[in-house]
């Protein structure tokens, strides 16, 4: 089985993240979409909101799970015996620390390769941060994350009022 991993912090997963995840899904038997623990980050959501947000959003997509690791990303690459690492790029702006992460991942764990997709021109400007600071301001967020996450964001949204 052709196993990939798929990590990130998805605070919050986007459609952009999705159409990642859907493209993985058509080269390997299975994606684990895996969040990662960020320290130089503060979440929006916990890692159980964003863990059961991801569940939900991947729920209809064979061949796609969700875990989460604090922990070398490649690490838990070898213990699920994943043969490779996706990463999404979007822009230049992405390729020089996805490139030093791939080498360094690459030194500690050669029998895993970084695969690099772009997401579909649709998503090519989105991430999160851009979805947060909409949220943050007001702006409408809807059109770039899933449902479940929408809905979760604007009572989120409610409670700091």
């Amino acid at each position: 089985m052709r196993r990939a991993i798929y990590p990130g912090t998805f605070d919050p997963l986007t459609l952009g993240h999705l159409d990642i995840v859907e493209r993985a899904r058509r080269t390997f038997d299975e994606v684990i979409v895996l969040l990662a623990v960020n320290t130089g980050k503060t979440p929006l959501f916990s890692l159980q909101q964003r863990l059961e947000l991801v569940r939900a959003s991947v729920a209809g997509l064979d061949g796609v799970r969700v875990d989460c690791h604090d922990g070398l990303l490649v690490e838990f690459a070898q213990r699920v015996q994943a043969s490779a690492i996706v990463r999404g790029l979007r822009a230049i702006s992405d390729f020089d620390y996805e490139f030093q992460m791939a080498i360094v991942n690459r030194k500690l764990a050669p029998q895993v390769e970084t695969v690099f997709l772009m997401p579909s021109e649709e998503w090519s400007y989105l991430n999160s941060s851009i979805v947060r600071e909409l949220w943050r301001f007001g702006g409408d967020y809807s059109r770039f994350v899933p449902e479940v996450v929408r809905s979760a964001m604007d009572q989120l949204k409610g409670s700091t009022r």
